[in-house]
């Protein structure tokens, strides 16, 4: 049976794994441990699909627990995708923030996951790379 739970000290390399294993770690610094565990550190909100011992899935986010969620990292192993498991974890989120509204980027591939499960396009989001200066 799969779990959902809040985890605080999960192990980077566990985060790292899931992150490659996914597809998700194209884009994210994995030649960088350090980054990585500076990511998972400083989010306030990590939850973890287990069974058993074993990690199934991530959801990184960081949330004031009323009014918003926005999820950095949703990432499931290639040989559990299609069951529900990144479906689980966005529930479980949102019953810890029942008003908080989710707001996360999509990567390419996963849009029609999204719109399927009920999450709407916004045309006002805007990023900032780095590098980039301000104006």
């Amino acid at each position: 049976m799969i779990s959902y739970e809040v985890e605080k000290n999960l192990p980077i390399q566990d985060f790292m794994h899931v992150l490659e294993d996914s597809g998700l770690g194209e884009r994210r610094p994995m030649y960088d441990p350090e980054h990585l565990e500076r990511m998972l550190r400083n989010s306030n909100l990590v939850i973890v699909a287990r069974e058993g011992e074993d990690v199934l899935g991530i959801l990184r986010a960081l949330s004031d627990f009323s009014y918003r969620t926005f999820i950095a990292d949703l990432a499931v192993v290639s040989s559990r995708q299609k069951e529900g498991i990144g479906k689980g974890m966005l529930e479980f989120a949102r019953s810890l923030a029942p008003e908080a509204r989710l707001i996360l980027f999509s990567a390419e591939n996963a849009t029609g996951f999204y719109k399927k499960i009920g999450f709407e396009l916004h045309e006002r989001c805007f990023q900032m790379k780095t590098g980039v200066s301000f104006s």
